[in-house]
């Protein structure tokens, strides 16, 4: 019997890895482990030394820069996936970001500027991905984004990233309803709290990460090599019937009352 993940001559683009530590590097060793070509981005030149090793760990064939700040530097991403390859069969998206000081305040007291810096850089940008991605995806394909418990209920210190990912969720199911005619999926896989460089400038995580062990019904927090194994699944040929869900990927946190 052939393995139910199989992502044997699928090619997809990974975008948010800044180290092996990342949700995306634990996703993006899944893809490749079941046999997938892979493009890799890196935010900038400071990021790329610890981007590459992971990249070439993995064969990717494509690594590129990606500041989705930046103008056109994400539909170079594109443009180069389509010069190389000519078609594309999935990605993940897996970048988030808020100034400091509008992270570490109240939903109510962070400035217009800010909650509008992390929603196009949190949210936006998937959209601008998927609408990049469907042309590509001339057989069908998946897109991934990655979500926390945060948008469904209020966790302490998560502030104004909670109406932002739920705003991504919700873009999910219509990206999903959008591009249902092309065969082209979309999922956001909900995870619990990991230990990664970009959660670290959540005020107190260390604490959060206590909590949600404690309340987590198998006492433990999941791992990215786990998430990894659900992405996979995802955008293969075996979740065919599934789009436009939030699959939680937090070993039962979020149906802990």
């Amino acid at each position: 019997m052939s393995a139910i993940v199989d992502l044997a001559g699928k090619r997809g683009l990974v975008v948010g890895i800044a180290n092996q530590h990342s949700i995306a590097a634990g996703c993006a060793a899944a893809f490749a482990e079941a046999g997938a070509e892979l493009a890799i981005t890196y935010l900038n030149d400071k990021a790329m030394p610890f981007v590459e090793p992971v990249a070439k760990t993995l064969g990717a064939s494509i690594l590129v820069p990606c500041d989705v700040r930046i103008p056109g530097q994400l539909d170079a991403v594109f443009e180069r996936i389509e010069a190389d390859w000519g078609t594309l069969d999935f990605l993940l998206h897996s970048i988030a970001f808020a100034p400091r000081e509008d992270l570490h305040t109240s939903v109510v007291n962070c400035s217009p500027e800010g909650f509008a810096l992390a929603m196009d850089v949190s949210c936006h940008s998937f959209i601008r991905m998927a609408k990049l991605a469907a042309p590509l995806m001339k057989n069908g394909g998946c897109l991934l984004t990655v979500s926390f418990y945060g948008a469904d209920r209020v966790v302490e210190n998560y502030n104004l990233m909670g109406p932002v990912k739920a705003a991504l969720e919700a873009s999910v199911r219509y990206i999903a309803a959008d591009l249902a005619e092309k065969r082209i999926r979309a999922h956001a896989i909900s995870t619990g709290p990991v230990k990664t460089r970009a959660a670290s400038g959540i005020d107190r995580f260390d604490e959060l990460l206590d909590e949600v062990q404690k309340r987590t019904p198998a006492g433990r927090l999941v791992g990215i090599d786990e998430i990894g194994r659900v992405a996979a699944f995802l955008v293969s040929g075996a979740a065919a019937p599934l789009s436009g869900s939030v699959v939680y990927a937090d070993n039962g946190y979020h149906t802990v009352a």
